[in-house]
């Protein structure tokens, strides 16, 4: 049996302050956690900067990105790990920041999509060696409260990009991707000031790049199957040829990860039931998620002819009241069991989604259409979100975790891009309102639908009851083999870290407060 071991190496020109190290890793988390917010609420204006391009190829530029970024987060984070959290954290946000450039001064649809790429392989690699970097800087009695201010600067961007994302698109929906790069650039300066190099010296083995690759290319293709189906007709031999890839490239990564020593998805961890079924929630809530964000973006902005600014505003309350209702899930999640607590959220979402799909007309009327299932999204994915992803984690060993929270995330990144490829298969190319509003109406049934399958799987995550046995290693050696991994997950405590009454407090206070500014400006027609 062996101990895992963090070795930090702090350089002699860096200054050790806590404080600053946790700003600029945080300001990284908020770049990537902001793109998914700001680009949907762009997503309009650019298919109509690039006119004459279709639904189905503008949905690149949002599943491109979720494609690459899902199937590159573990290997990038264990490369990092191996060689250094240092080079991987400034690999990446140089390379997010360049992108991110080249986006801005994309020419086409297509040069657009292949720097989003580059934008997602960025992304993959400061993420995790964020947080890995913060943990190892950060001294052991201030860790908790470090990866809380890292985390809720994340839920910070979800809850600014809508606003954030129409104000710049009000300029260009260049300056969706123009203002990285500042931000980038210091971000990369102060990051060699003040935060010190870490790695894991117990990884020496290289992770399974072919199986990355894999899961790539069989979600890519199922992506483009959808997407292109409508188009294509879904029994041409283009559209069934997608779709036998796709299934080749997900076979071929399961037999990867079966085989390889240092796999993406380590079978055992799916073995643990928590961990399994809170991933396969993650992808049908994030199916939900993405087709439901989607259809409202473009709803506003193609079918009521919203502004971005004002579409920013109006989207913004939703993500909103997920501050308020996580904190209300955790002050109840003793008395409720944690797959239940999931699976209100999902029902939550599917309700508010089928209130939007009804109530929604030719005619705007935000405050009487819109807005009140709009809420009760929010108030579902406040309940659902913190919770699947705490729950993902929860039955592992401590050394498994922080690989355990990057299949969680790679499990949403996947079912963001085929949300939207769904919602795009579903919409089609209507004409006239009249076909619009059954097209819409569809994708947010098939959203609702999506968020009540989560619903059902949801109840297996909640773990079954186990005697508290003490851990007494860090980590089984690779030759103790599956069972004895799993057999070691059932020793870890349920138990999550809490939040303080006045903290919970503080966060519903402020989320409603700036919810209700939101619908104000609205209601004043910004």
């Amino acid at each position: 049996m062996t101990a895992v071991v963090v070795t930090a190496a702090p350089s002699a020109d860096r200054e050790s302050r806590p404080g600053a190290v946790l700003a600029v890793l945080s300001l990284a988390a908020f770049m990537a956690s902001l793109d998914l917010f700001i680009v949907n609420v762009a997503f309009p204006e650019i298919g109509r900067n690039f006119s004459g391009a279709s639904l189905s190829d503008l949905s690149w530029v949002l599943n491109g990105y979720a494609v690459l970024y899902a199937a590159l987060l573990v290997p990038l984070g264990r490369l990092a790990d191996r060689y250094g959290r240092m080079a991987g954290f400034l690999g990446g946000l140089a390379l997010f920041t360049i992108a991110s450039a080249a986006c801005a001064a994309s020419p086409n649809l297509w040069s657009l999509v292949a720097f989003r790429g580059l934008q997602a392989v960025g992304a993959a690699a400061l993420t995790p060696t964020s947080l890995g970097l913060l943990l190892a800087a950060t001294p052991a009695e201030r860790r908790v409260r470090a990866v809380r201010t890292w985390a809720a600067i994340g839920a910070l961007a979800a809850a600014s990009g809508p606003v954030i994302g129409g104000l710049l698109v009000q300029a260009s929906w260049r300056w969706v991707f123009i203002v990285n790069v500042p931000v980038g650039l210091l971000g990369l300066a102060a990051a060699r000031r003040f935060v010190p190099d870490s790695r894991d010296a117990t990884v020496t083995r290289i992770p399974d790049l072919l199986g990355a690759l894999l899961i790539a290319v069989g979600i890519g293709a199922l992506a483009l199957g959808l997407v292109k189906g409508p188009h294509w007709g879904w029994s041409s031999s283009a559209d069934v040829a997608a779709f036998v890839v796709a299934a080749v490239g997900i076979g071929g990564f399961w037999m990867r990860s079966c085989r390889h020593p240092l796999p993406v998805v380590e079978p055992a961890l799916l073995r643990v039931r928590a961990f399994a079924w809170s991933n396969v929630t993650a992808v049908l809530f994030s199916v939900a998620f993405a087709g439901g964000l989607l259809a409202a973006v473009l709803w506003l902005q193609d079918v009521w002819h919203w502004s971005a600014l004002r579409t920013g505003l109006a989207i913004a309350p939703g993500p909103l009241m997920v501050p308020v209702f996580a904190g209300v899930s955790q002050r109840i999640a003793h008395r409720v069991r944690v797959g239940h607590l999931a699976a209100i959220g999902c029902v939550a979402f599917a309700a508010g989604t089928a209130l939007v799909a009804i109530r929604v007309g030719a005619h705007p009327s935000y405050a009487g259409d819109f807005l009140p299932g709009w809420l009760i999204v929010g108030v579902g994915v406040g309940f659902a979100l913190p919770t699947i992803i705490s729950a993902a984690t929860a039955d592992l060993p401590p050394a498994r975790s922080a690989t355990g929270s990057a299949v969680v995330t790679m499990a949403r990144q996947i079912g963001l891009a085929l949300g939207v490829a769904l919602f795009v298969a579903v919409v089609g190319t209507p004409q006239g309102f009249s076909a619009v509003h059954t097209a819409f109406r569809g994708a947010w049934w098939a959203s609702a639908g999506a968020s009540l399958l989560g619903a059902v799987t949801a109840l297996g995550m909640t773990p079954p009851p186990t005697p508290p046995v003490v851990l007494q290693t860090a980590v089984p050696t690779p030759r103790a083999g599956t069972d004895a991994l799993v057999e070691a997950t059932r020793t870890i405590s349920t138990e999550r870290p809490q939040f303080e009454p006045d903290q919970i407090a503080q966060a519903i206070c402020v989320g409603l407060c700036l919810a209700l500014a939101a619908i104000l400006l609205v209601l004043a027609g910004v």
